[in-house]
């Protein structure tokens, strides 16, 4: 049998998975809580047992260790390390609807951690039981990275082993599915209700390889020949297909957020500029270029949140220069083409600002504080900003801003 193909397979996945652990352990910690750090051990343990299972990986770890198939207990207590952390997760994690604030554990009850420890404690005391009964069994030749199951399986010891480690996954695994299923089915459509039914059906799938592996187990320990092929062919692959589906619900609300941060830093920027030239000392630093806004991918959480309050302040600054004719004339403009309350304010803003630049800019006089014109979107809840400040800078050069603009330059 050609190791190849499981090698290429196995450290796709789990290099693949561990970028995805790694960016969240970065998150982590920058923002230390239970719940982020469970997700990554969630993706950490099966990203290493995917590695180690590997071939190439399975036999450097027995030659450096001096034991044959020591790599197997290190396999299967990797993916019993996702089976807890998965069973914690699913019963941490908290829909929107159902959250005391905006963080994603608020919810998390007395209720909640009595039944993550109880089921912690299932594998509190399983696990030791497995390692020992795989220290006591006889498994350490011929070395099988690929065949360990239905090669040992013969050895009750060992047969109690692999049937105990499999009915842990496999409950994990059923768990994990209904839990997320149920918090799917009550989520809005979008990235996160996409992700979390993508984690619900990897768990389903995923129970292909446990039922495979149990059937192979017990023909092999009934010294029945000629089902080897669930263990070694179709198991793997159920196991890399719902491997795959898991990680990516993990991933995809992730990519998402990102996506979305990133969309909000480079529409922010026609906005951003417009203030900057009215006043460079708002900015921390000077525009970057456009390239080096285009391949910006790190850091946009910040960066975005800093541009935002750079706007504002730049929005303070100009106040003095907005004159009550254009505020009016964006204002009957929204009206007319039936905009929604939201576009209205940021068509407002975004004319306003405008005209505010080109007053400066030609030398008007600033208007003193008790006869400045007030602009919508001033006392925006803080987690509704950046939505209306990508709406302004949306509209700033649109031709509807371009009309306000015109219409109240005479009476300017």
């Amino acid at each position: 049998m050609s190791e190849t193909p499981y090698n290429i397979v196995y450290l796709g996945i789990g290099s693949v998975a561990w970028v995805v652990a790694a960016l969240k352990i970065r998150a982590w910690l920058r923002d230390p809580s239970q719940g982020l750090l469970v997700v990554a051990l969630t993706i950490a343990a099966p990203a290493t047992a995917f590695v180690v299972a590997a071939p190439v990986v399975y036999r450097l770890i027995d030659r450096v260790a001096h034991r044959g198939n020591l790599a197997t207990v290190l396999v299967y207590l990797g993916i019993t390390g996702f089976s807890a952390a998965a069973v914690v997760l699913a019963r941490m994690w908290t829909p929107p609807k159902e959250r005391t604030g905006v963080r994603v554990w608020d919810a998390v009850t007395a209720d909640t951690w009595h039944q993550v420890r109880r089921r912690l404690a299932v594998f509190a005391v399983l696990v030791p039981v497995m390692v020992g009964l795989f220290l006591a069994g006889d498994a350490t030749s011929p070395e099988t990275p690929l065949t360990f199951d239905t090669t040992f399986a013969t050895d009750w010891r060992i047969a109690a082993f692999l049937v105990i480690y499999q009915a842990l996954f496999g409950f994990a695994l059923i768990d994990i599915s209904r839990v997320c299923r149920g918090h799917a089915d009550r989520l809005p459509r979008g990235g996160l209700h996409r992700g979390i039914r993508l984690i619900a059906l990897g768990g389903v799938v995923a129970c292909g390889y446990v039922l495979c592996k149990l059937i192979a187990i017990g023909t092999a320990f009934a010294r029945v020949t000629g089902a080897e092929w669930l263990s070694t062919a179709l198991g793997p692959v159920f196991a890399a297909l719902g491997a795959v589906l898991i990680t990516a619900g993990f991933a995809g609300p992730a990519v998402s957020a990102w996506r979305r941060r990133r969309s909000d830093y480079r529409a922010l920027r026609p906005l951003w500029d417009l203030v900057y030239r009215a006043d460079e000392r708002l900015a921390l630093e000077a525009p970057p270029s456009a390239w080096t806004e285009r391949l910006a991918v790190r850091d946009l959480e910040w960066r975005t949140a800093r541009r935002g309050l750079e706007i504002r302040d730049g929005q303070l600054t100009l106040r003095p220069w907005v004159g009550p004719a254009v505020v009016t004339a964006a204002g009957r403009l929204a009206e007319r083409d039936g905009l929604a309350a939201d576009d209205r304010s940021a068509l407002i803003v975004a004319a306003a600002l405008r005209s505010a630049v080109e007053a400066l800019n030609s030398g008007t006089a600033p208007r003193p504080r008790e006869d400045q014109t007030p602009l919508p979107g001033l006392d925006t809840e803080p987690a509704e900003e950046r939505a209306h400040l990508v709406r302004v800078a949306h509209y700033l050069h649109a031709p509807l801003t371009a009309e306000a603009v015109a219409t109240a330059a005479p009476a300017g």
